[in-house]
């Protein structure tokens, strides 16, 4: 009898939004643990960067926002790795406006992104995952989904109508075998932090505030 064992199969990761920010921090921390790594973004020229550092890390151009962009960036990731172990649904766009000042558009935008696209990321990989028989879907949501902040409801809003999706995706998935979680980072020092403290009349004394607070 051989006692060769087999090399387990290398596990696999999806990243949306993981040319930049917390997004490219998630893909590099999978990939020093061993996964293989998709990321999905519309940076094309970062995305090409981490491609060609790693022959264990993809990019996917993609918006996620058109129509059929989810499905096919899971069909996609898929193709390129053999399976799909984990998702992290981490695309997102900020937000900033007085509520009597915010046209729906606007918000439309926002959801269409925060909220309508991780759900479709979601449904495509669950497929995928489904007759695997396990996986793992996070979403990267803000302390904002419970947190009220003044010029901050639509941004909000769309965080806090995905943890109540993430809630009962948990749930329904279960018995699939796949895992369904959230994690919600408080501030933290990614390219849209920079912006909003641009924004800020004394940036330095807004990220003073801040930090003073957590």
């Amino acid at each position: 009898m051989s006692n060769h064992r087999q090399k387990p199969p290398t596990r696999t990761a999806l990243v949306t939004g993981g040319t930049s920010g917390i997004g490219a921090a998630i893909a590099s921390m999978l990939r020093s643990r061993g996964f293989e790594v998709s990321v999905a973004g519309r940076c094309t020229r970062r995305g090409s960067e981490l491609a060609a550092e790693d022959e264990g890390m993809h990019f996917i151009e993609a918006d996620l926002t058109l129509a059929g962009a989810p499905q096919e960036v899971v069909a996609r990731a898929v193709d390129k790795m053999g399976r799909l172990d984990v998702l992290v649904n981490n695309a997102g766009r900020r937000h900033a406006g007085m509520i009597v000042e915010t046209p729906l558009d606007e918000i439309t935008e926002v959801f269409a992104l925060n909220t309508f696209a991780a759900m479709a990321m979601t449904a495509a990989a669950a497929k995928v995952m489904e007759k695997q028989g396990d996986g793992s879907i996070i979403h990267v949501l803000s302390r904002l989904a419970t947190v009220g902040v003044a010029t901050l409801s639509t941004y909000s809003a769309s965080k806090g109508a995905l943890l109540a999706y993430t809630k009962a995706a948990a749930v329904e998935l279960a018995p699939s075998g796949i895992r369904v979680n959230a994690v919600a980072p408080g501030m933290t020092m990614t390219p849209l932090i920079e912006d909003w403290l641009d924004e800020q009349a004394d940036p330095e004394g807004a990220l003073a505030g801040v930090m003073a607070a957590i």
